[in-house]
Parts: structure tokens; C-alpha cells; sequence
């Protein structure tokens, strides 16, 4: 489920700009790395890309990884993965958030969240509840084994 609202949370918009009632954008995460990219922009581009799409996408499939293997890899890579990965999980929803309030306080022009920024909240809020499940799974297995 995780993974879907993570392709929905990239592909949908995620914040709405209006400006003096005429003009208005959306714009989704993938068109920021589109954008970036097109402008030139390939290191940013490559940074947003990494901690918007890459790292989420990472860490679902770690955690996938880690509830299909979870014996096998208990104190291997995945479980030092995932805490890395996880300090990064809602930094893009805090960045949208501040563009939001910074456009706002701006008066240049009004921004409001769009469905694809909650989708991609919502996905990362699942990926870490998938994992804290898996993790209380595993140890009360190996409590019961002990």
C-alpha cells in the first residue's frame, strides 16, 4: 500500500500556487525533478530525485526485503538501512510545508497543500509503521524461541 501512495504522492500535485486571481500552477514532485533537470539544474535535480523518490522508493524495498527475510537479517544490512533511511522520510513534507508558509507571508502569491503532498506523507507514515509491525513481529518470535 505504501508503494502506491508513494507513486501517487510523486506524480500527483503537491502544492498550488495563485497569483493576483489569474494565474495559477500545480506542481507535483515530479515535475520539480523535471523542471530542475530541464533548466539545467542536474545537481538539484539529482538531490531532489535522490530524497524524493529514490530514498522512499529504498527504504519501502528494505522493509519489503526485511518481512520476507527478517531471520536472516536481523542484525545485517537492512537493519542498519532502514534508521538511515528513515531520518530522511518526512523531510520533502516539512519542505513543501515551509514553501507554503513562505509564499504565504510573501503576500506575492497563495499556496495551498495539493493531495499528492498528503499521498506522500501518507507513504512514508506507512513505510514506518510496515516497519515498526515487522520489527514487534520478529522480536516477539525470538522471545518465543528463547
Amino acid at each position: 500500500m505504501s508503494s502506491v501512495t508513494l507513486t501517487l504522492g510523486v506524480v500527483l500535485p503537491i502544492m498550488k500556487f495563485e497569483s493576483f486571481y489569474f494565474f495559477d500552477e500545480t506542481t507535483s514532485i515530479i515535475d520539480v525533478i523535471t523542471t530542475l533537470y530541464v533548466s539545467e539544474e542536474y545537481l538539484l535535480a539529482a538531490l531532489v530525485a535522490s530524497f524524493s523518490v529514490i530514498f522512499p522508493f529504498t527504504k519501502q524495498m528494505a522493509v519489503l526485503l526485511e518481512a520476507i527475510n527478517w531471520n536472516r537479517q536481523k542484525n545485517g544490512v537492512l537493519m542498519k538501512l532502514i534508521p538511515l533511511l528513515s531520518k530522511w522520510s518526512m523531510m520533502d513534507v516539512l519542505l513543501v510545508a515551509l514553501v507554503i508558509v513562505a509564499a504565504k507571508l510573501s503576500g506575492v502569491a497563495s499556496a495551498f497543500s495539493q493531495i499528492g503532498l498528503w499521498f506522500y506523507a501518507s507513504s512514508t507514515l506507512l513505510t514506518i509503521i510496515s516497519h515498526w509491525l515487522i520489527h514487534k513481529r520478529s522480536s516477539a518470535i525470538l522471545l518465543a524461541e528463547d
